[in-house]
C-alpha cells in the first residue's frame, strides 16, 4: 500500500472483469509472498500457510477460467469453493467462507456498488467470526479484516490501508484462537500469517482497480 494514496479517486466498475482482475492480481501476489506467509506462519502456527494459499489460488483462477462466471457473486462462490477442496488447515474453509458467503450476498447482480460490496464483505466476515469463534484482538485474519469492512464504504485505498494496519497491529497480540494460541505469551511478537494474507488480498481490490 502507497502511503499517501489517492483515495478520492472514482472507484472503477465492479463487475465481473473486475473481479477476475482481482483474482489474478491476488494469485501473483499469493505466489510472490507464499514464503513470507510461510515464515510468519513458522514460529506461531503449521509452517503451511503460503504454501497451502499459493495451492488453493492457483486451483481457483483455473477454474475461474474454465468455469468462466457471469456475475461477481458466480465468481467469488466459485473461488470459495476452490478454496475450501484445494487448501489444507484452517485457512481453506475460512477463506472459502468468507468468499462464498460474500459472494451469495452479492447476488445475480452483474456489477455491484462499494457501498454493496462493502455489505456483502460484512456478511461474510461475520460468517468466518462464527465458523473460527473468533473476534478482534484475537489475533487472527479478523484484525485485517474488519477494518477494511470499516474502511470501505469510503474508499478502497482506505480499506487496503486499514488491513494493513490491520495486520502489523497484530504483533502485539497473544492469539486467543487457532494454534497460536496453545503459545500463549509466546505468540506476543509474531505478525499473524492470517491477517497478513487478508490484507494482502484487500489491496489486490485496490491495485487493480485502475486497469480497465
Amino acid at each position: 500500500m502507497t502511503e499517501g494514496a489517492d483515495t478520492s479517486a472514482p472507484t472503477p466498475a465492479l463487475d465481473t472483469a473486475y473481479f477476475q482482475r482481482w483474482l489474478e492480481r491476488a494469485t501473483e501476489v499469493v505466489v510472490e509472498q507464499a514464503d513470507h506467509l510461510t515464515e510468519l506462519d513458522s514460529p506461531i502456527g503449521d509452517a503451511d500457510h503460503g504454501s497451502n494459499l499459493k495451492r488453493g489460488f492457483r486451483a481457483a483462477r483455473d477454474a475461474v477460467a474454465e468455469q468462466r462466471p457471469a456475475t461477481p457473486g458466480a465468481l467469488l462462490m466459485l473461488v470459495g469453493r476452490q478454496l475450501v477442496s484445494s487448501v489444507g488447515g484452517a485457512s481453506g474453509p475460512l477463506y472459502g467462507t468468507l468468499l462464498r458467503r460474500t459472494g451469495k450476498a452479492l447476488g445475480d447482480a452483474p456489477e455491484v456498488s462499494l457501498a454493496e460490496l462493502a455489505e456483502a464483505l460484512r456478511v461474510g466476515v461475520d460468517a468466518v467470526s462464527q465458523l473460527g469463534g473468533a473476534v478482534a484482538g484475537d489475533k487472527t485474519m479478523l484484525d485485517a479484516l474488519l477494518p477494511a469492512v470499516e474502511a470501505l464504504p469510503g474508499s478502497l485505498a482506505e480499506a487496503g490501508a486499514a488491513a494493513d494496519r490491520g495486520a502489523v497491529a497484530t504483533v502485539e497480540l497473544r492469539a486467543r484462537k487457532g494454534r497460536a494460541s496453545y503459545l500463549g505469551e509466546r505468540s506476543v511478537g509474531h505478525q499473524d500469517p492470517g491477517a497478513t494474507s487478508a490484507a494482502l488480498l484487500v489491496n489486490a481490490l485496490v491495485e487493480v482497480a485502475g486497469d480497465e
